[in-house]
């Protein structure tokens, strides 16, 4: 077995418990290389004979007829490339597998059955590269909803035809959307503490669509009508009208925004103001469809990041929330012009014998990310901390006059805090954007090219 220089360290995720009954199967090592070189490569990696170790299968090479004639495990940070004899086990890239050293080769005692958090990073990785933004998408469809679609190009077609109004079915559902983006106007300073306020955020979160499969489970008879749902709503009529079955969406290319291909995992996404509505061009019917396809994915991955996130809680590396919520919240400002706010909940829970300098056992603490871009006021982003209902938190803003008229409303946001029945810890603001102001993913934990 050979060891390539500078070895790799494992990307993959922890292992689940194995799945049935081991295999006992040999993976020799490469027949031009001496017993000696096997014997020093595996005691290189301090594994003594029949020890058992977890491998990553890193690479496949020479796969004929669903079997793999030689494979690179990943084994304690080394890579180690083999010879493949593994009878009727199936494996492939990315599997974790239960070795055991016999002598100078190495044993295939079983696989590992695929974990919770593996299934989401793969899932998560389908959806990256079709991300379309929330705000820009939701702007073409408002122009569509005021200008109509254009009439898609056929051959021997005049070019340049006049726009024609949406269908019915699809303009109902368009105007249904946007019915239930809540306005800037609903939320008034001072007004935190009125219970229609408190209720409206609760709606405006639920909304979102970080929550459309699990309110569909819990009520199967009442379909959700969130953003999610609301958008599949209008492929359904789309797709009707265009005398097209369902299974043809799934086969469009998305529509992406450029800033999420580049960083797909960034959150918060740093957000220019999206182009006005009323001077963008009208998509055509099939632009529509992959407009609308890439903002499902991109709620999509909102979902599974924070499952991702949540998953990676209890980790040997920094201390991580117990929970996390990452989603979307889409408004319409009185110009009218759709736009959203990005959000980040993170709930840690200390508990007994963690370190010190964190919340005494039990204790839980709340921690808001929250960003936006509006014509007014350029990029804000608040950091909000809550736990035992002590709070504190700082306003970012990139502009002096914005910042100077955050200084203006702190007064009133502490008397907000206080009438909640709040302690108010610290309040400030300050200008710039605060640093490491991102959520992403390890490499450990996603692999794009899964």
């Amino acid at each position: 077995m050979k060891v390539p220089g500078n070895p790799a360290q494992p990307t993959g995720p922890r292992p689940s418990p194995e799945s049935t009954a081991s295999r006992s199967v040999t993976l020799q090592g490469e027949a031009r290389q001496s017993v000696e070189s096997a014997r020093a490569q595996l005691d290189a990696l301090k594994l003594s004979v029949r020890e058992t170790a977890l491998a990553r299968v890193a690479e496949i090479r020479g796969q004929q007829q669903g079997k793999a004639e030689q494979m690179v495990l990943d084994i304690r940070g080394s890579l180690l490339k083999v010879q493949a004899a593994i009878g009727e086990t199936s494996l492939q890239t990315g599997d974790w597998v239960k070795v055991m050293r016999a002598g100078n080769e190495l044993q295939l005692m079983g696989k590992l059955a695929p974990s919770a958090e593996s299934s989401v990073s793969r899932a998560l990785a389908r959806h990256l590269p079709w991300q379309q933004s929330i705000d820009s998408g939701l702007s073409r469809l408002f122009t569509a909803l005021q200008n109509g679609l254009r009439p898609t190009a056929t051959p021997g077609q005049t070019p340049g035809q006049a726009p024609q109004p949406l269908p019915a079915p699809v303009r109902q559902a368009v105007e249904q959307l946007f019915a239930r983006l809540p306005g800037s106007s609903q939320f008034t300073p001072g007004a935190g503490n009125q219970s229609q306020t408190v209720q409206q955020v609760r709606q405006w979160i639920a909304d979102s669509g970080l929550f459309s499969e699990a309110q569909r489970l819990q009520s199967p008879q009442q379909p959700p009508t969130d953003l999610k749902a609301a958008l599949s709503r209008i492929v359904t009529a789309l797709l009707a009208q265009q005398g097209q079955e369902a299974g043809e969406f799934t086969r469009l290319r998305p529509l992406t925004s450029p800033e999420l291909v580049q960083s797909p995992l960034q959150f918060p996404t740093p957000m220019a103001p999206p182009a006005p509505a009323a001077s963008g061009e009208s998509p055509t019917a099939g632009q529509m469809l992959r407009l609308l396809a890439g903002m499902l994915n991109r709620i999509s991955v909102n979902q599974l990041h924070s499952q991702a996130l949540t998953a990676r809680a209890g980790g040997d590396a920094a201390p991580a929330p117990t929970s996390t919520m990452l989603l979307e919240l889409p408004f319409l400002p009185d110009n009218q012009e759709p736009r959203t706010v990005q959000v980040r909940i993170d709930q840690y829970r200390e508990e007994a014998g963690q370190r010190e300098g964190k919340p005494p056992a039990g204790v839980t603490e709340w921690r808001l990310s929250l960003a936006m871009n509006l014509d007014q006021t350029g990029p804000l982003h608040f950091d909000v901390a809550l736990r035992n209902r002590q709070v504190s938190a700082v306003v970012w803003a990139e502009q002096q006059r914005t910042l100077q008229q955050v200084h203006q409303e702190l007064p009133l946001l502490h008397q907000s805090l206080d009438e909640l029945g709040l302690t108010v810890e610290n309040l400030e603001c300050r200008r710039g954007t605060p640093q490491g102001a991102t959520t992403k993913l390890e490499h450990r934990l996603v692999d794009t090219r899964a």
